[in-house]
């Protein structure tokens, strides 16, 4: 059964529900500052709870390929494939259409055939 979070109630709560551990592409969107998993990542809004905006579309900034590309070592994050320079995709982790951003803890290198398969569903 699921609830609102106005419907819930402590007793309505089952341990049983939730995962043993925080799967890592859910960890990498903790809060910079509170150190939360933000709300923002799973609903379509630009808002964050700091002053920074969030960065939308799919439009990926030079330095943080760079970044992402030295962060993954070249390798894909799905097969492991090592990968020449113009052989990397940026994968969003979370689809743009998902309401995923383009800012770096978002964003992976992957290789083309594996950026096809996953299109916009999410792999956690």
């Amino acid at each position: 059964m699921l609830l609102t979070s106005a419907e819930a109630k402590d007793e309505d709560l089952d341990p049983e529900d939730f995962p043993d551990e925080i799967p890592e592409e859910v960890k990498m969107m903790a809060c910079n500052v509170f150190g939360h998993v933000c709300p923002v990542f799973f609903v379509s809004e630009e808002t964050t709870e700091t002053s920074e905006p969030r960065r939308r579309g799919r439009f990926v900034l030079t330095y943080v390929k760079m970044r992402v590309a030295r962060r993954d070592e070249n390798t894909c994050q799905i097969c492991g494939k090592h990968l020449m320079d113009n052989q990397i995709e940026f994968d969003h982790i979370i689809p743009v259409s998902k309401g995923g951003s383009s800012e770096e803890h978002n964003i992976r290198v992957t290789c083309f055939k594996c950026n096809r398969d996953k299109r916009d569903s999410v792999q956690i």
